[in-house]
């Protein structure tokens, strides 16, 4: 079955990628790079190799644009911005990308945080919308980011909040709660109902699915992405799960957050991820759920074919409807 990881990370231009077209021919899977905001030359940077790939394997990788943060509020930020987005679209991005810093890093002068709901941000949410891209919103963390890393749930997150404590919010008291973030995406989604939205990370909403669906009933035009957060669906009554994504099917895209053009990227390690996910979807029975922990077991979900090729492309497709003319 082709299939669609629609959240992945090109950071750079790798030595050799004949390695990584290998493995998505292998697996029958397209790219979506998402390029995200931290500075100038960090985004340079991942958009020149999104597009130097989309170009030369126009089969296999598409690329997803962002705008900068660097000046804002300032006089012609917005313009800049919507420049940003609009010279993405002349060369191909599928849709336009804002991160975590959006609410987490991102202050006025006087130290408050920057929320995605800001006034300031409406025009350049309006011009995605006027020109038909989706918005790739990644607001906010895990629950688990709120609390002790012997607490968290899973073991993915306690590797990574060890490593990255500048998004650890426990150990940020000035910064707005986890609560608070999922409030100004809300908010945002609210004021902006005619634009096409896809919560990166099952919208930071991993925790429970029942808090999910709340929002999928009451936003018709949001979608989440499954990327690096399918151990958090392992944690949760198998049932449950199963049943939630039978009733959003429509709702829910594959992604992984696999990255690649940096030393540590490990082409092993996500073919692996690969072959587990499909497992947990497809298969039967007990298996391993190594990112919940080392001994950890899940029952796998056994979802119909039509629902996995949904889940695994179509909805890629229909969330991102600039990807059937790349």
């Amino acid at each position: 079955m082709p299939k669609i990881d629609a959240h992945v990370h090109l950071v750079g231009n790798g030595p050799d990628d004949t390695a990584l077209i290998s493995l998505l021919e292998r697996h029958a899977m397209r790219w979506i790079s998402i390029c995200w905001y931290e500075t100038d030359a960090g985004f340079a940077r991942q958009a020149a190799a999104a597009r130097r790939l989309s170009a030369t394997n126009p089969d296999r990788f598409s690329w997803i644009t962002t705008f900068p943060l660097s000046g804002f509020p300032g006089r012609g930020w917005t313009d800049r911005a919507i420049a940003d987005v609009e010279d993405g679209l002349a060369t191909g991005a599928v849709g336009v990308k804002v991160w975590k810093n959006v609410g987490m890093e991102l202050r006025e002068s006087d130290g408050r945080y920057v929320m995605i709901d800001d006034a300031r941000f409406n025009p350049v949410l309006e011009r995605i919308r006027a020109l038909g891209l989706t918005l790739a919103a990644h607001i906010g963390e895990p629950r688990n980011s709120w609390l002790p890393l012997d607490e968290m749930t899973v073991a993915g997150d306690r590797t990574y909040f060890a490593a990255h404590p500048e998004f650890h919010g426990l150990h940020r008291p000035d910064m707005p709660g986890y609560w608070e973030q999922v409030a100004s995406r809300d908010r945002m989604l609210e004021r902006h109902p005619g634009l096409r939205v896809v919560g990166c990370h099952f919208g930071s909403l991993e925790f429970d699915v029942r808090e999910l669906a709340e929002r999928l009933d009451r936003y018709p035009s949001f979608a989440v992405d499954l990327a690096a957060r399918v151990c958090h669906l392992q944690v949760q009554p198998s049932a449950g799960v199963r049943e939630f994504l039978l009733k959003y099917q429509d709702r829910i895209i594959y992604g992984t957050d696999a990255e690649w053009g940096h030393e540590g990227a490990d082409l092993e390690r996500t073919d692996a991820r690969y072959l587990a996910d499909y497992t947990y979807f497809a298969g039967r029975g007990l298996i391993h759920a190594p990112d919940v922990g080392p001994e950890a077991r899940c029952e796998a979900l056994a979802l119909p074919d039509p629902v996995l090729e949904k889940i695994f492309r179509t909805n890629a497709l229909a969330w991102y409807p600039a990807l059937c003319g790349a």
